[in-house]
């Protein structure tokens, strides 16, 4: 755990190997932050990042920590809701997808979704649900819930070898156990 300047709990973490699950409960905004950029720490090409949560859970908030921890600016990273995919560069191309607005998956397809999922930057896709059966069978699904005003659970699942690897690495960041 890890205690913020006014004494707040920043981030806890915990790691099911079993279940390749990896829960993170962040406190404050500071902690999520401290989430988003240990995780791309380990992002990868290729790497899917499926995000789901209510309204307001803080998804967006989530790949913004992301872009920052790849050395994009904070500031250029807003949510795509009416543009539905935006792109930003840091270590490695940041795609961000929001498909709230989509009726169905062949929309996803029509916005280019394919070639990105398969391109040698990093997707991050909110409301990744709605589109599930496009996206690629390993990928980390990542459920955001809301517990506070700016405290989040992030509950992480691995559905492969690669984006299990990324888990255990998170973990690790975080010290898991």
């Amino acid at each position: 755990m890890t205690i913020d300047q006014s004494g707040e709990q920043q981030l806890a973490a915990s790691w099911n190997a079993a279940a390749g699950c990896l829960t993170a409960e962040a406190g404050s905004l500071a902690g999520t932050d401290r989430l988003g950029a240990a995780l791309a720490d380990g992002l990868y090409p290729g790497c899917v990042l499926m995000l789901c949560g209510n309204l307001g859970s803080g998804k967006t908030r989530l790949v913004e920590a992301i872009a920052a921890g790849l050395g994009c600016p904070r500031e250029a990273v807003s949510s795509p809701t009416f543009v539905l995919v935006q792109e930003y560069e840091g270590r490695l191309p940041l795609y961000h997808f929001d498909t709230w607005r989509l009726r169905d998956s062949d929309e996803f397809l029509e916005l280019g979704a394919e070639e990105l999922l398969e391109a040698e930057g990093c997707c991050c896709v909110e409301w990744g649900d709605r589109v599930e059966e496009i996206l690629p069978p390993d990928r980390v699904n990542v459920q955001i819930d809301s517990t506070g005003a700016d405290s989040r659970r992030f509950t992480f699942q691995a559905t492969g070898a690669r984006s299990r690897k990324l888990l255990e690495q998170l973990a690790a960041a975080l010290g898991a156990g």
